[in-house]
């Protein structure tokens, strides 16, 4: 039995002849008419009632209408479904806090392109509450976001952790702050400090770091990237995730530079997200695979914590 034949079987019933259906399916009457007798002798049931002015469809046939639509309906939906995935393939939306765009994603999108080429990442910088949002609703494929600690993902989402560092003070070379050793709290508050704005983990972290004291100067901005490059313009220090860091084009530039905060051990997480309860397109789990090799390759060749000094 073919899809083909229960759809020109449907197609006489609603056009209610042979000849009629023959014409829209541009298929000819006596293809179409055989066509069918072969799914007459497979199902052992006289469908159509074939007389000389015309062939319509018999009561025995009409019986069967109802699980022919049934059959039909869950094909138009298979398709459908398949279709979705096919244009899902064919474009990722990706959420990322920015933590670690530049050092872990860039080349794992360049790593992508090799093997699916003709597939649009698209890669929308937003804070951590707004990619859980849209990752639940299904406006993202994925996330790539930073936790304090042992801050815990929504059950809802599928969490895997990437990396794992500590934070660190990222300054220019001929900041004050770069002949430290260990950067401690009242050095950085006599620098001009700039900071995320509130929802993402590093602006709850050096909240926290503060505890209430003002920097002399302080900004307020969007992700780890504009942070670094006001740092690399002369504005101040920011405290960032030193995997955001180490290994930026900046930092290998010379052009930044991190140091480890005194006395501080508070850890940091960056881990890749997506929704439970869904089929996962090809591209979409291909290109978690390799945010996954790229997170493990960095872990071997640069020990969190190296560079620092």
């Amino acid at each position: 039995m073919r899809v083909e034949q229960l759809e020109y079987l449907a197609a006489v019933t609603r056009l209610g002849s042979l000849r009629r259906a023959s014409e829209e399916l541009h298929l000819s009457q006596p293809a179409l008419s055989e066509t069918l007798r072969n799914l007459e002798r497979e199902l052992g049931v006289e469908l159509l009632e074939r007389r000389r002015s015309g062939a319509r469809i018999s009561d025995e046939g009409r019986e069967l209408l109802p699980h022919i639509a049934e059959v039909l309906d869950a094909v138009d939906r298979l398709r459908q479904a398949a279709d979705e995935q096919h244009q899902t393939s064919r474009r990722l939306r990706l959420g990322t806090v920015n933590a670690a765009t530049v050092t872990l994603l860039a080349p794992a999108i360049r790593e992508f392109r090799a093997t699916h080429p003709s597939t649009q990442v698209e890669v929308i910088a937003d804070r951590q509450d707004g990619i859980h949002q849209q990752l639940t609703e299904g406006s993202f494929d994925l996330g790539l976001i930073s936790y304090l600690g042992d801050d815990a993902p929504p059950p809802s989402l599928h969490t895997t952790e990437l990396l794992r560092g500590r934070p660190v003070v990222c300054v220019r070379p001929d900041s004050p702050l770069a002949a430290l050793n260990a950067v401690t709290v009242t050095d950085l508050l006599a620098q001009p400090l700039i900071v995320m704005r509130s929802g993402y983990a590093m602006h709850r972290y050096v909240h926290q770091l503060l505890r209430g004291r003002t920097p002399s100067l302080s900004y307020s901005t969007d992700g780890a990237e504009m942070c670094k490059l006001m740092v690399a313009e002369g504005l101040g220090a920011t405290v960032l995730p030193d995997y955001s860091v180490l290994d930026d084009p900046l930092e290998r530039s010379g052009t930044i530079i991190c140091r480890p905060l005194a006395g501080d051990n508070t850890e940091l997480r960056v881990v890749i997200q997506r929704r439970h309860t869904r089929p996962v397109p090809t591209a979409e789990r291909d290109l978690h695979a390799i945010l996954v090799r790229q997170a493990a390759r960095r872990r071997t060749s640069r020990p969190a914590g190296e560079g620092t000094r």
